[in-house]
């Protein structure tokens, strides 16, 4: 059955504008291409770091869209960043026509059962060289891939819908959009069957803690907030630190460790680094240390981090949290923690 619709799937986190960038693939549609559209996206609570689906639809100028549901089988699948292809559910519903289309540097990526066509665009290296946005990047490279033969049109809409709210980003976003277009690339995919059976939440109404209790209080220690970094993180020199926490409190993630130690001759809370699986690359802690013991670096040139990425055993194994956390002071020190964890709640 010839499908009725040309659709497209957005697989984002907050932070990197896909909702912005569903709106404007959205008004593409009716303004140049001609055709019905609506787009609309999905999404909890408006932070950093958390999901974010876009959907865009497309018909013929006389055919009326009268679904109004989520993208379920996409002909475009864009996922802006690669992590999101840890979760299985990032690629449902695609099918041999599916392009989808990949925020990577890479040339080859590992998928799950993918049996469509892949693109790679780097989008966070072009951002950070154009000074524009992972969203700008990503939608040139979708024009190129819907068949559009140039940006022309793409560009007008930018100009036309972001002028008045960001009018100095204007030819940073051109630019941007137009590298994504030239440069998105054909790349190999290698895939696997690990993991393909449908995923089963850790936590759900047959096996959570009984009466409910969360024994991971006050953090998101299951949250990996590292898909939301833009290139930057910050860079600890643990020799120019003199623990006088301001970092700590400037931190919106709490991803700061301290331990007792002796500093200057002084017993005192000593600064152990960050949990980078938590950090999003805000840069907050950079600008307000006093002595530099925390400077700005490419993400790319360490991929090597402490406390990055546990895998889901190590998150179920109490030491984990003797270690690392969203709150140094909660999980190191707490007494509270302490009587959790000898009470078998993790």
């Amino acid at each position: 059955m010839k499908k009725r619709y040309y659709e497209i799937r957005l697989e984002s986190i907050g932070g990197l504008g896909a909702n912005l960038c569903a709106k404007i693939l959205g008004e593409l549609g009716v303004s140049y291409l001609d055709a019905n559209a609506i787009s609309f996206s999905s999404y909890g609570s408006e932070k950093t770091g958390t999901p974010v689906k876009g959907h865009i639809r497309y018909s013929s100028k006389n055919a009326e869209i009268r679904a109004h549901s989520p993208v379920e089988a996409p002909d475009i699948l864009a996922i802006f960043h690669e992590a999101l292809l840890q979760n299985p559910k990032t690629q449902s519903g695609c099918n041999e026509n599916t392009s989808m289309i990949i925020a990577t540097e890479k040339s080859e990526i590992r998928t799950i059962n993918f049996v469509g066509k892949a693109y790679g665009i780097d989008a966070e290296r072009i951002a950070i060289e154009t000074k524009s946005r992972i969203n700008m990047v990503m939608f040139g490279a979708i024009q190129k891939i819907m068949g559009i033969k140039d940006t022309k049109n793409g560009e007008e809409l930018c100009k036309a819908m972001l002028s008045d709210k960001y009018p100095d980003m204007i030819e940073n976003n051109i630019s941007g959009i137009r590298r994504g277009f030239n440069e998105v690339k054909e790349i190999i995919v290698n895939n696997t069957k690990e993991n393909s059976k449908e995923e089963v939440q850790e936590w759900g109404y047959d096996n959570a803690p009984i009466g409910g209790i969360n024994p991971r209080i006050g953090n998101g220690v299951i949250s990996d907030l590292s898909p939301s970094r833009q290139g930057y993180i910050p860079i600890f020199i643990k020799d120019k630190c003199i623990n006088c926490g301001l970092c700590h409190t400037t931190c919106p993630d709490m991803v700061f460790q301290f331990r007792k130690g002796e500093f200057n001759g002084r017993t005192m809370m000593i600064n152990m680094g960050l949990d980078y699986y938590h950090c999003k690359g805000c840069l907050r802690c950079v600008e307000i240390c006093p002595v530099n013991a925390l400077v700005r670096g490419y993400e790319a040139e360490h991929p090597q981090k402490d406390f990055f990425i546990p895998n889901q055993e190590l998150l179920r194994n109490p030491e984990y949290y003797e270690k690392t956390g969203a709150d140094g002071y909660i999980t190191s020190e707490s007494f509270l923690t302490e009587k959790r964890m000898e009470g078998g709640f993790m």
